[in-house]
């Protein structure tokens, strides 16, 4: 089992990126590399956060998790590193620029939910309050009828009894 260097294996992904764009099956005849071994560093790409493509060539059918990679990635650049950045990678600058802003869309979109989710979880225990105190009502009115019945039950047995014994 042949081992390859960490520099070996970069370079042999980074013709996976544009503006190579080659298939695994054409990187794995041109380099001699299996391609099982190379989907295996792909995905091991993917899990570090790097942005590899997976099944589509096309950057906007990249995945959200690459297309994360790729902003997080280029953050910290200014316009001529992310304009080099992107030539390397064959993307252009306004979309990276857009995914950022998509991201950040997300981002707010997450809090606005965990703000309605706290929202509806304290209209809930308010509502569960309320239909605890029916609750008790009902069962205090039910429990006072129940008796009600009992003793009138009562009452009509003894006044059959009393009017039995007058006869």
């Amino acid at each position: 089992m042949a081992r390859y260097s960490h520099e070996r294996k970069e370079a042999v992904l980074s013709k996976l990126l544009p503006p190579y764009n080659l298939t695994v099956a054409e990187l794995a005849r041109q380099e001699g590399i299996s391609e099982p071994t190379l989907y295996n560093w792909r995905n091991q790409a993917k899990s570090e956060g790097r942005p590899v493509p997976g099944r589509k060539a096309k950057s906007e059918q990249w995945s959200a998790e690459a297309k994360l990679a790729t902003v997080i990635e280029t953050a910290a650049f200014s316009e001529a590193e992310l304009s080099e950045y992107c030539r390397e990678k064959g993307l252009y600058p306004d979309q990276v620029q857009r995914w950022k802003a998509e991201s950040l869309q997300g981002f707010q979109r997450s809090a606005e939910q965990e703000k309605a989710l706290r929202q509806q979880a304290r209209s809930d225990r308010q509502e569960i309050k309320q239909l605890q105190r029916e609750l008790r009502h009902k069962e205090k009115a039910l429990a006072e009828t129940a008796a009600l019945l009992v003793l009138r039950k009562k009452l009509n047995a003894l006044w059959d009894n009393d009017s039995n014994e007058g006869e």
